[in-house]
């Protein structure tokens, strides 16, 4: 093996340049094995201990847990290492390989977060030869663009144990203490299809979709009026009727219908809770005997996400950064971390606005700077 590490800007294009889609379609979906195994040999190379941890089922989808020094403290840096799919005729550059120009690194997932890894490498390095009193991990993360399926395994394994974690998603290096969770579901109603000039020959399911929809309206005014959080920019949660399908032709009786939502809940509102309610509601909302209907989550949904504002973890953040913890509406990793009792921030140096879309880049401008944070938060936490 190669007993060199690659610079920074090397490290990055070979990321880049290594595909590590996650999609809900298999067509499009990919492991991301061999983005950990580069930054396996990279950090092996520096005197880190390497372990691959394999999603169970799916060989090709890998965490990887790099740890230097030993202690029951210490700090992770952790971020996923999957993208989203890409709209290839859209970029002006190959996304699979870095392009620099306008003083920007330009490349699929430079800010979402493959850049965050080299920067990490780049801050650890200053402390490879000295005596850490607490344990440096860097983690690697699989499907967290897709099922969380990574972050899940971690945490039931109890692995691995620190005091703190810094997630490296883009937030334009402002630390982040809260964000929103999300959840993703469906209502499937089935009645029964006849000929419409007798309705006594069915039972519609679009008309019970509309008391469902109905229902769920008044549900959403009730939780806005019951929670609220002036710390986010949308301090309330929101319920999106994404999209509905129904129905074959205007002459027949609506034999089956579907909605699919989303909800984004506040810190304090458990997502076990709200399906209990939502399942409830919708249910006493459409009774008719003639009609079934099925509510059901389409995945698991990440909870909400808060740490304490007066933890030292978000205060050596906001020493080092020069900003003041905010919050943000996209959903992380980090209450996975908050879940294994892991002080928690958000922070990294992409900007959430250049994510999941054609042309992501990555300042070259910010990457100094947070290199300088990470080695203050090294310094604080490990040595």
């Amino acid at each position: 093996m190669d007993k060199t590490v690659p610079s920074l800007r090397q490290q990055l294009e070979q990321l880049v340049a290594s595909p590590s889609v996650s999609a809900t379609d298999p067509k499009l979906d990919m492991g991301n094995r061999r983005v950990v195994e580069l930054l396996g040999a990279w950090l092996e190379t520096l005197g880190f201990n390497v372990e691959l941890m394999p999603l169970e089922g799916q060989p090709d989808k890998v965490n990887m847990i790099a740890t230097l020094g030993t202690g029951d403290g210490g700090l992770i840096l952790a971020g996923h290492t999957d993208t989203v799919p890409y709209d290839d005729g859209l970029w002006q550059s190959d996304p699979f390989k870095l392009e620099e120009r306008d003083n920007r690194l330009y490349g699929l997932g430079s800010t979402d977060m493959k850049g965050f890894f080299p920067l990490a490498i780049e801050a650890a390095k200053s402390f490879v030869d000295k005596p850490l009193q607490q344990p440096l991990i860097i983690l690697a993360t699989a499907d967290e663009e897709t099922s969380m399926a990574g972050a899940r395994a971690l945490v039931e394994a109890g692995r691995p144990k620190a005091r703190c974690a810094v997630v490296g998603e883009p937030t334009g290096m402002k630390p982040i203490r809260m964000h929103k969770g999300v959840m993703m579901e469906a209502v499937r109603i089935t009645g029964h299809s006849g000929h419409s000039s007798n309705p006594a020959l069915g039972a519609n399911a679009l008309e019970a979709m509309h008391s469902a929809i109905g229902e769920l309206l008044k549900l959403r005014g009730e939780w806005q009026n019951r929670y609220n959080n002036p710390g986010f920019a949308v301090p309330v949660p929101t319920m999106n009727l994404g999209c509905i399908h129904g129905g074959d032709n205007p002459n027949r009786i609506c034999g089956f219908a579907e909605l699919q939502f989303d909800v984004r809940p506040l810190p304090g509102m458990a997502l076990a809770d709200l399906r209990a309610e939502l399942d409830r509601r919708l249910h006493s909302a459409v009774s008719d005997e003639k009609i079934r209907l099925e509510y059901a989550p389409l995945f698991l949904g990440t909870e909400a996400f808060e740490q304490d504002a007066q933890s030292e973890l978000v205060k050596v953040a906001e020493k080092l950064t020069g900003h003041s913890a905010g919050s943000v509406a996209f959903g992380t990793e980090a209450p996975y971390f908050k879940d294994m009792g892991i002080d928690t921030i958000v922070l990294g140096p992409g900007d959430i606005d250049q994510a999941h879309q054609p042309d992501e880049y990555l300042g070259l401008e910010r990457i100094e700077p947070m290199v300088d944070v990470l080695r203050g938060l090294i310094a604080k936490f490990c040595l």
